[in-house]
C-alpha cells in the first residue's frame, strides 16, 4: 500500500507546510455510518473523520474540502477546518480552493469534446492549425500533437520559467519520450482559442456551455468570476498566506481550475457513467498512451502510464486513473476507479501534501 500511495505523489509536485489546529465537521456524513474504500473493504465514517483531524492536527494543514464516491454515487463529503487563519473564517461547502494540475485531465475531457465535434485532430501537428512563435525556432515543434500534449510526450519541459534562459525549448524528439510539461497544456489551450475565434473568457464560456453546464458544475471554473474569488480559501506555505494563480483571467489549462470537493465529485461521476462524451471518446480518453520505460523514477512511485491528461495504474481492484495538483499554498488529488466506480477528491489550502496522501492510504488498505 506505500507503494500506491506513493502513485500521486510525483503528480502533486508538493512541498512541506505547516498551521493552526480546527475542528473538523462533516457536512453530510456527520461521522454516521459506513463507506467502503478503493479495496471494497468498510469503513466507518467516524473513523475516517478522526483519521482526518488527527492527521490535520499532526501536519497543521488549515482546510480540507474531501468527497468519496461509492457505485457512482457521492456517499460522504467533508467541509472542515479554516479557510482563513487570520480572520478565523471556517471552511464550508462554499468555500473554493485552487485545484491547481487537477486542471489537466479536465481540459483534456474539454478537448475530447473538440475532437468529436470534428474541430480538432488528435494526431495533427497543432503547427497546422496555430503556428506557435515561443518555439519557432525548432522546427520538431511542427511534430507536436495534442495527443502528444495531452500524454506529455512534447519534448517541452514543464515550465519555461524553471530554467534560466526563460524560453521555451524542445529537449528531445516529440513523441518519443515522458516529461511532465504544462507548457504543452497552454499551447493546445491557444489552439482551442484560435479553432474558435476566441480569448480566455470566450474558452471558459465553451467549457461551461458543453461541459460545467451539463454536468451542473456551478463553481469548477478555469477563469475565475468573483463569487469564486469571494469565496475562496486563503492558501497557504510555511506559515504564510500565498497567492497562488495570480491571474483569475486566465484560462490556464495546466494550473487554473477552482472547485470544491462536491462540485468537482460530479465531473468524477460523469466519468464514471461515461457522460458528455461517446464510448469510443472514453476508450481513447483512457486508453494508455505512453508507457514508462522499467528504470523511469515514476515505475519506482506506482506509476505504469499515462492515458490522455491521467496518470494510469494497474491493481487487483481495476484500473485506476488520477491525478494531483500544486500550486503555492494548495494541493490536491484525484482518483477514480472506472470499474467499481469508486472515487475520491481531496483539495486542502495548504502546500502539503502528506494530508492527501495519508488520506488516500487509508482508503486504500484492504
Amino acid at each position: 500500500m506505500i507503494t500506491v500511495t506513493r502513485l500521486l505523489a510525483k503528480t502533486i509536485f508538493c512541498a512541506l507546510l505547516f498551521f493552526p489546529n480546527y475542528t473538523l465537521v462533516s457536512q453530510i456524513t456527520q461521522g454516521k455510518g459506513k463507506i467502503r474504500n478503493m479495496a471494497g473493504k468498510e469503513v466507518e465514517m467516524d473513523s475516517l473523520d478522526f483519521f482526518t483531524q488527527v492527521l490535520m492536527d499532526k501536519l497543521e494543514v488549515p482546510g480540507i474540502s474531501m468527497a468519496i464516491i461509492n457505485d457512482g454515487k457521492v456517499v460522504y463529503h467533508n467541509a472542515a477546518g479554516y479557510a482563513d487563519i487570520e480572520k478565523e473564517k471556517k471552511v464550508t461547502t462554499g468555500t473554493i480552493f485552487e485545484a491547481a494540475s487537477l486542471s489537466k485531465p479536465l481540459f483534456a475531457f474539454l478537448v475530447m469534446d473538440f475532437v468529436e465535434q470534428g474541430i480538432l485532430n488528435l494526431d495533427t501537428p497543432l503547427y497546422e492549425y496555430l503556428s506557435y512563435p515561443d518555439i519557432a525556432h525548432d522546427e520538431r515543434y511542427k511534430k507536436i500533437t495534442a495527443r502528444m500534449v495531452l500524454s506529455h510526450t512534447t519534448g517541452f519541459p514543464n515550465w519555461r520559467t524553471d530554467y534560466d534562459s526563460k524560453e521555451l525549448f524542445i529537449q528531445f524528439e516529440p513523441g518519443t519520450s515522458f516529461f511532465y510539461s504544462g507548457e504543452g497544456y497552454q499551447y493546445l489551450a491557444k489552439v482551442l482559442m484560435h479553432l474558435s475565434n476566441t480569448d480566455d473568457q470566450g474558452l471558459e464560456e465553451i467549457y461551461q456551455n458543453r461541459i460545467a453546464e451539463p454536468l451542473q458544475l456551478e463553481v469548477t471554473k478555469f477563469v475565475q468570476d468573483q463569487d469564486n474569488l469571494n469565496n475562496k480559501a486563503k492558501g497557504y506555505e510555511g506559515g504564510i498566506q500565498k497567492s497562488g494563480n495570480d491571474d483569475p483571467a486566465i484560462f490556464g489549462a495546466a494550473f487554473s481550475i477552482h472547485s470544491e470537493a462536491l462540485d468537482f465529485s460530479k465531473w468524477l461521476v460523469a466519468l464514471l457513467d461515461k457522460k458528455l462524451i461517446s464510448q469510443s471518446g472514453y476508450a481513447e480518453l483512457f486508453k494508455t498512451q505512453v508507457v514508462l520505460p522499467e528504470d523511469h523514477e515514476q515505475r519506482q512511485l506506482g506509476v505504469s502510464a499515462w492515458a490522455l491528461g491521467f496518470a494510469k495504474a494497474e491493481f487487483p481492484i481495476g484500473t485506476a486513473f488520477g491525478h494531483g495538483g500544486n500550486n503555492p499554498g494548495y494541493t490536491s488529488l484525484f482518483a477514480i476507479v472506472p470499474k467499481t466506480k469508486w472515487g475520491v477528491v481531496i483539495f486542502t489550502n495548504a502546500n502539503q501534501s502528506q494530508l492527501p496522501l495519508g488520506i488516500l492510504q487509508y482508503l486504500m488498505t484492504p
